[in-house]
């Protein structure tokens, strides 16, 4: 990092069509965190996941693949120059979230075989201390998220499993007396304490909407997964939860509505507020063969890019994101795409 100049200077210095020098960091941009009006903050916790892992690699994973892309972003040519810059997670917390998950995967076992937790004293204990494990995740991003943003900085989350960003949620609704949410993903993630985790990936944005009552909508796209329970709380909460089930969404074009009118109408359901939660699952599954839980269907690249900028030529605020589910595979294909949508979302956000 060149500490000893000023933003300007490496800006005027700086040469963006180089190929990124292993000195530098996130993008292969040089910018130390106090010159980046954009911070990133890494959550590789993937604790409750029940199905494929990987994901608390992603945050590594989006920022090695970040080197590979070329800075003249074709939305936002400009956005290098603003600073995006990865921040550290303690040790303390990544080694809390591996022994955390290990016990998780062996309650998550006892379920698949059919044991009752509640008769099993260890296994309740083991799992009523996932559950503090997961607090602390929270509430150490809250305060983290907390710490940049009066700073005066942007803030996105990269994770990790969709639990990480309820901490940032709840600093959101601290902050905002009314905002919302965009949620793409595959699952809408509305299961109350999902196999009995409190903070389950399953259980974010139901933690979300009854523990933060400033988000007035929530508007979810790409969802092609959900069990009855979450069915029944989206039809007893409509006026805060509007879903776009991907077979609808498809039905809707193939007689003739187009992708642009059905964005226009997702966004105009925001406020004038609006926090961006990707799960990388929301995509098709070719691009992100290796997350947690894919599910046929999803959006295509450039669907998703221009929601994005739909969103964004609204007028509407993005006040924060987060970006999760990313599990590189052993071609980095997966972290590829995640650092390419990364870089949409710091360019929306920032403008």
């Amino acid at each position: 990092m060149q500490t000893n100049k000023t933003k300007e200077e490496i800006i005027a210095s700086f040469n963006p069509n180089a190929a990124a020098s292993l000195e530098t960091g996130l993008f292969g941009l040089p910018f130390t965190a106090e010159q980046s009006d954009i911070i990133i903050i890494p959550v590789p916790w993937e604790v409750t996941v029940s199905f494929g892992s990987g994901t608390g690699n992603g945050p590594l994973a989006v920022e090695e693949a970040s080197a590979q892309i070329d800075l003249h972003h074709h939305d936002f040519p400009e956005l290098w120059k603003r600073g995006i810059f990865m921040d550290t997670c303690p040790d303390e917390l990544i080694m809390l979230g591996r022994k955390a998950k290990d016990d998780a995967q062996s309650i998550i076992e006892a379920i698949e075989e059919g044991e009752d937790i509640s008769a099993n004293s260890i296994l309740r204990e083991r799992q009523e201390w996932v559950n503090e494990a997961c607090a602390m995740m929270n509430s150490w991003v809250r305060e983290r998220a907390e710490y940049w943003k009066e700073r005066g900085k942007l803030v996105g989350l990269v994770g990790g499993d969709h639990s990480i960003p309820l901490g940032y949620i709840q600093m959101q609704g601290e902050n905002h007396k009314e905002f919302g949410i965009l949620h793409i993903d595959a699952h809408l993630d509305l299961r109350i304490a999902y196999e009995g985790f409190t903070y389950s990936h399953a259980s974010i944005f139901y933690n979300a909407l009854e523990m933060v009552p400033q988000i007035s909508r929530i508007v979810q796209v790409g969802i092609r997964d959900y069990c009855e329970q979450e069915n029944n709380y989206v039809k007893t909460n409509s006026e805060r939860v509007s879903v776009y089930f991907d077979r609808e969404t498809r039905k809707r074009i193939f007689k003739g509505e187009n992708w642009d009118q059905l964005c226009r109408e997702m966004v105009g359901k925001l406020p004038q507020k609006v926090h961006v939660s990707v799960d990388i699952d929301g995509l098709d599954p070719a691009l992100c063969p290796n997350t947690g839980t894919p599910v046929p269907g999803g959006l295509q690249y450039e669907e998703l890019m221009h929601l994005l900028n739909v969103l964004k030529d609204s007028g509407k605020e993005i006040i924060g994101f987060d970006l999760c589910e990313v599990a590189p595979g052993d071609d980095g294909w997966d972290g590829n795409v995640g650092a390419r949508v990364l870089f949409q979302l710091c360019g929306i956000m920032a403008g």
